[in-house]
């Protein structure tokens, strides 16, 4: 029996998605959004806690609202992964100093916290850590990387890579992760940039794979949030990825896809698609090699 597919989007809250029309009259409130898209897909990544550490207060409603079943991805805060971090959404006045190594342990215990009752709760997807575009394969980002493993013993992380020289040096790259337990992130975007990533489908861990559809838009990088995203997947495109993720999904006990063309509808419209396209039902799929 292959792994379990789940299909969704890289958020559920963002404002273009809510002013798009796409949640009916009567479910746009907090719970009624949540509840109305977990009746379609059985992942989301929940994005806003790259922007601001997670609560869990939040978390439990989350859990919920939702039902046995549907698990969240939750995107590590920007601290975290070496992003610039805003010192306004930093707790307790603490400042954006990721090289303060008692900044690092609060950020890191509140962060652990602000997910835990997704995880106790057996919801946790992933964490997923998705590094900056200046992230490159060498000795500290090896260090970085091991340290981060420390930190999350125990929490299922996934990792995308935003410097093409990573799968460059693809076995390398491989046999690291799959040394520290993560997942291997594989992306699918524009490829007529110097720095776009190539559309590989590694296997680090046996536990779990992710895939990111970023969208196609030649603006990535450059334009404005809705440059960079706007993009509509069409069903060739997406049926070009139908073989990559079947075998994917035979090699792992749960395969997830997820699309980032936040841009209005789009990505909601393109995870409908590819569950159409993918066979079963539209939110969960299991099927036999």
């Amino acid at each position: 029996m292959a792994g379990r597919i789940l299909v969704g989007t890289c958020s559920w809250t963002d404002r273009a998605l809510v002013g798009s029309g796409w949640y009916p009259a009567g479910r746009r409130d907090a719970e009624g959004r949540i509840g109305y898209y977990a009746e379609r897909f059985g992942v989301v990544e929940v994005d806003a806690s790259y922007y601001a550490l997670p609560g869990e207060r939040n978390s439990r409603l989350w859990v919920e609202r939702t039902p046995d079943g549907f698990v969240f991805d939750v995107k590590a805060f920007s601290l975290l992964t070496g992003h610039p971090t805003r010192e306004a959404v930093m707790p307790g006045g603490l400042p954006a100093d990721a090289r303060n190594p008692a900044v690092l342990d609060e950020v890191w215990a509140r962060f652990a916290d602000g997910i835990e009752p997704i995880r106790a709760a057996g919801r946790l997807g992933c964490v997923l850590f998705q590094f900056p575009p200046w992230f490159r394969p060498g000795a500290r980002a090896e260090t970085f990387l091991t340290e981060c493993a420390v930190r999350t013993d125990g929490w299922p992380v996934a990792v995308e890579f935003r410097h093409p020289a990573w799968w460059g040096e693809r076995p390398a790259t491989e046999a690291l992760l799959a040394r520290l337990g993560f997942s291997a992130v594989a992306v699918d975007m524009t490829q007529t940039l110097p720095f776009s990533i190539p559309p590989a489908t590694p296997v680090t861990s046996p536990r779990l794979s992710v895939v990111r559809f970023h969208g196609r838009s030649a603006a990535w990088g450059t334009g404005s949030k809705e440059d960079r995203f706007r993009h509509d997947y069409s069903p060739a495109e997406l049926a070009e990825w139908t073989p990559r993720l079947r075998a994917l999904a035979a090699q792992v006990d749960e395969l997830h896809v997820l699309f980032n063309n936040c841009c209005g509808d789009s990505a909601v419209r393109a995870a409908e698609l590819m569950s159409s396209i993918l066979p079963g039902s539209p939110a969960t799929i299991d099927h036999e090699n």
